[in-house]
This record gives C-alpha cells, sequence and structure tokens, in this order.
C-alpha cells in the first residue's frame, strides 16, 4: 500500500490537504453528501477510479474522522460509508470549489458523464437566486430510480434525497445525462418529453422556470438528436459474475481483514 504523502507545513491549508489532498479523496466525499451508500454504489459513482485506490481512500478518510462504515439492519443487511459531522462540515468547501471550478473548460474528449450526485451537487453550487426571483416550488426528482426532493422558496435551494409529500411537479428522466442537457446544454423539456424518455407532471411551467436556475459559465455541448433506436437483439441475456449490476466485494474490509 503506498505511504500517504503529507506536508510538512503548520499553515491549516497544508494540514486540511493533509486529509483530503490525494487524488480522488474529495470526489469520494462528493459522492457522500447526499447519504450513505455502499461500497458497489461509490464504485460506480466514479469508475474511473480503480476499486484499490477506492479502497485506499475510504481507509485514509476514515483514519482521519470524516467518513465511517457502518452495517445497516435488516430488511436488506449491508455495509454503507457515510460521512461524520466533521466530514459533513466539507460540503460548503466542496461547494466553493465546484462554483469556481466551472468555469474552467470541459474535458476536451467529453467521454466521462458526471455521476448522479456529481450532477446534483452541481445544482446546489450553480443556482442563481437572481435567476429564481419568486419561484415558489417543490419538485419530485426521479434520476435513474434515484429520487430528490427540491424545495425553492424565498431565492433559496434545498436539494437532498428523499420525497416529497405534496410535490407540485413531477420531473423523471432516465440517466444523469439527460438533466444534465435540460439544465446545462440547453435541452428543451418539451423535445425531452417527445422523446418518450423523460416524464413530467404538474405544474411544468414553474418546473421549466426551476431548470433555468442554473447558468453554467461553460455550457455543454447541445443534444444530438439520437435518430432511430437500434436493432433489439434477440433472446434475454442472464447476467453474470461479470454483470455491472452484480454486487462488487469491498477491498476496504478485505484489505483490513488481512490486516488482522
Amino acid at each position: 500500500m503506498t505511504k500517504k504523502r503529507l506536508f510538512d507545513d503548520p499553515c491549516g491549508i497544508a494540514r486540511a490537504l493533509n486529509a483530503v489532498g490525494e487524488r480522488w479523496a474529495l470526489l469520494v466525499v462528493r459522492e457522500l453528501v447526499f447519504g450513505p451508500k455502499r461500497y458497489s454504489d461509490l464504485h460506480r459513482g466514479l469508475p474511473q477510479m480503480s476499486q484499490n485506490v477506492l479502497a485506499q481512500r475510504l481507509r485514509e478518510l476514515e483514519a482521519d474522522g470524516l467518513v465511517r462504515r457502518r452495517r445497516l439492519g435488516p430488511p436488506a443487511p449491508a455495509a454503507v460509508y457515510e460521512l461524520t459531522e466533521r466530514g459533513q462540515e466539507l460540503e460548503p468547501v466542496l461547494r466553493a470549489l465546484a462554483h469556481w471550478g466551472s468555469r474552467a473548460p470541459l474535458p476536451e474528449d467529453g467521454a466521462a458523464e458526471l455521476s448522479v450526485d456529481a450532477l446534483l451537487f452541481a445544482l446546489r453550487a450553480t443556482f442563481d437566486p437572481a435567476l429564481a426571483g419568486e419561484l415558489s416550488l417543490r419538485c419530485q426528482l426521479d434520476v435513474a430510480g434515484d429520487r430528490f426532493r427540491i424545495t425553492v422558496a424565498g431565492g433559496h435551494l434545498e436539494l437532498d434525497r428523499g420525497e416529497h409529500a405534496e410535490p407540485d411537479a413531477w420531473l423523471t428522466v432516465p440517466e444523469a445525462a439527460t438533466l444534465r442537457d435540460l439544465v446545462f446544454a440547453g435541452a428543451a423539456l418539451q423535445d425531452a418529453v417527445e422523446r418518450a424518455d423523460t416524464e413530467v407532471a404538474g405544474d411544468t411551467a414553474r418546473l421549466a422556470a426551476l431548470l433555468r436556475c442554473f447558468p453554467a459559465a461553460v455550457r455543454y455541448p447541445a443534444p444530438q438528436d439520437p435518430g432511430p433506436p437500434d436493432p433489439v437483439s434477440p433472446g434475454p441475456v442472464s447476467p453474470g459474475p461479470g454483470s455491472p449490476n452484480a454486487e462488487r466485494p469491498d477491498p476496504a474490509v478485505s484489505a483490513g481483514s488481512r490486516r488482522g
């Protein structure tokens, strides 16, 4: 295991970087801002990060008191990672970094997509109260089965995981890229609905106004017409052990067990 590099500098910035300055560390924190996640869900949100590096970062963040691991009880027992109170204090730092970084150019190849949590965090970071004006809205958002509740009132945005008891509008999109195009690439809500991959209900006028509250200093390219659908391949294929839906082992735990 690579030894963690530390700054020999008493400055508070240097001491903070000793905890979160390693590559990927702050992105792991970003993936946990909206709540606990299993190891496999964390890796799904950071697909370009190797499992070994993810396991190492989790161990380091645990050692620094920013992340803890706990086991959920029935009916679906599983181990999850979550931010500690000290880890949650990093959110305004991440929000300021996200706002500052939003002015940087997008990656040239454009191959990597925003994870659901990264995109929702971008909404928190870029919300503009001036654009919201007098907008008042409770929106239930479903992104690829992941449910979030959005509340806008008095020029303030609240966005977290969960469900509204009585939302004013509903927006359901099949993937994060669809929501990204609606918010940051100028895609028309009606066009997305007509493609049959997006569902809306309730007060669609106020929903459209909400989607205009997130200015992007660097806009994403406008979405392209997907064209006719590909032909359906014959016969179902049973998922094997390598299927993306299969539960991944938790190397962070396995490594600790081997050390013990």
